[in-house]
């Protein structure tokens, strides 16, 4: 059975990328207020990126945290009628881009104005919500979040430094270490639980907030937990490093469509014998936790479960790799035991084999197909698209679709290649070269997939200034927003009347 409902329409748009005041998009008015558009344009799912807090280069992907949330995601205006902030602290932020995310600027501002608040939660919170928290401290302390806030603290102690450049008795967890720490920084672990507590409290208000208006969150689970993580620092045993704490081998995929030479991740292998040995159990409360916040869970990388790419660590690209067996139908088959049917649609881009093909039919889980890597062969037909999958005009990682359309040095294509993909494009789309985002659009809309998503940035028609991300790159990425201004009263009636005419309301499922 599908996890999917018939003929939907959806948009992904990552949550920093929201529009408001402080410098980052965050999960207050602005997140409703786009929730209320997309009501208005027919749209029935909200797929947004990983939501952990990030670490190096910014990048979702490359969280401190799978459990975590984002504190840089929580918003102000709540806190300020909560008196947790004053309005001077807030202001300081006033000055951040609208337009994009000055992570540099935004970062050490931000965080300064949430200690404080984490800081006072324990001085003027109410009793009933001192007592919420508690009870949210209880449920998840065991399973992350004390090791989590103590890696923050940490973190702090060793300015941002990796963990494996701490203090060997810190790196190393060395138990008399950690008990001393808990004792004299209690303030500032109680500060870090404070405020998972109250990512969490938004969170489940946003979420409530979508369902009661038709609208389905998908989010995103990153197959790898990054090196500098405080995953990784707890759960050494679980990971593939040496007796330094360095990893052997490392995460990426071989030559694609995105790097001629591979893209070379970086993270930390599994040690799926391990995994294998307590029935997954570190996969099954990963995998609960993320469903008590979502409703769809994208599945990065599933290809990885059937074999990954294994990269020695001292490899200068990722061309260097070998295919390495992953868990295969064992892993899913204990979530689907402990979890029941598992809402998830498999990320399975890149280089996929029958294999692959065969242990995602047997998980019943739709993959996806996205037109940018379709639509512009020669015999690109829209009836090829299956039934039980979600079609994308691009995904994050994608130019936008005007983008992809008019540029030339990204691909790296002959001008004659260009031409030919230019005019399939035009042929399969029906349309005009000005108008391919909306052609394209429409083009996803009438194939015979359950979900068609697209970046708000293709609704928008923007061209490549609206582009999120860079594979193969590490700097300037993740940073546009889209500004309030631009989801128009136009915008969403021509959206709508693209859903309405490619009966794609979600009513019939």
């Amino acid at each position: 059975m599908t996890v999917l409902r018939d003929r939907e329409a959806g948009v992904c748009l990552h949550l920093t990328s929201l529009p408001g005041p402080h410098g980052i998009g965050t999960l207050g008015e602005p997140a409703r207020r786009y929730i209320d558009a997309m009501r208005v344009m027919g749209l029935r799912v909200w797929q947004f990126l990983p939501i952990g807090p990030t670490g190096f280069g910014d990048s979702p992907y490359q969280s401190k945290s799978v459990y975590a949330g984002n504190p840089l995601l929580i918003a102000l205006e709540s806190l300020l009628q909560q008196g947790l902030v004053t309005a001077a602290e807030v202001s300081v932020l006033e000055s951040l881009p609208r337009g994009s995310v000055s992570f540099e600027r935004l970062i050490p501002l931000k965080s300064q104005v949430l200690a404080r608040a984490g800081e006072r939660f324990a001085q003027i919170a109410s009793a009933s919500r001192q007592s919420a928290r508690d009870d949210f401290v209880a449920t998840h302390d065991s399973a992350w979040l004390h090791d989590y806030a103590l890696f923050e603290v940490l973190k702090d102690m060793h300015q941002q430094r990796a963990w494996l450049e701490w203090e060997p008795a810190y790196a190393l967890r060395d138990p008399d270490a950690l008990c001393a720490l808990e004792t004299a920084a209690r303030a500032e672990i109680e500060t870090v639980k404070s405020l998972q507590f109250i990512f969490f409290e938004q969170w489940n208000d946003l979420k409530a907030y979508a369902a009661d208006h038709g609208v389905r969150l998908m989010g995103d689970v990153p197959i790898y937990v990054a090196l500098d993580s405080a995953d990784a620092w707890a759960r050494r045993d679980l990971i593939c490093l040496d007796d330094a704490g360095m990893p052997t081998e490392v995460a990426g995929v071989p030559p694609d469509y995105f790097s001629a030479d591979g893209q070379l991740w970086g993270n930390p292998l599994y040690r799926w014998d391990r995994h294998a040995g307590d029935g997954f159990a570190w996969w099954i409360s990963r995998l609960r936790h993320m469903l008590q916040l979502v409703d769809l869970i994208r599945l990065d990388h599933f290809r990885g479960f059937e074999a990954y790419w294994a990269i020695p660590a001292d490899a200068q690209t990722a061309r260097e790799g070998q295919w390495r067996p992953g868990p295969g139908a064992a892993l899913f088959d204990a979530l689907r035991c402990a979890l029941g049917e598992l809402p998830i649609v498999a990320e399975d881009l890149g280089v996929i084999t029958p294999a692959v093909e065969s242990l995602r039919e047997r998980c019943g889980f739709p993959g996806m197909k996205v037109l940018q890597f379709m639509v512009g062969e020669d015999d690109f037909e829209p009836s090829s698209i299956p039934e039980d999958c979600v079609c994308y005009t691009g995904t994050h990682d994608n130019d936008t679709a005007r983008g992809w359309f008019f540029g030339e040095a990204a691909e790296q294509r002959s001008p004659e290649a260009i031409a030919d993909m230019r005019a399939n494009v035009l042929r399969a789309t029906g349309g005009q070269s000005l108008s391919v985002h909306v052609d394209l659009v429409r083009l996803a809309f009438a194939t015979p997939a359950r979900l068609v998503v697209a970046p708000l940035q293709d609704y928008l028609g923007l061209d490549s200034s609206g582009r999120l991300n860079v594979p193969g790159t590490a700097t300037n990425n993740w940073r546009w927003r889209v500004m309030d201004d631009q989801i128009s009263t136009d915008v969403c009636a021509s959206v709508e009347k693209l859903v309405a005419d490619s009966d794609r309301d979600g009513t019939a499922g």
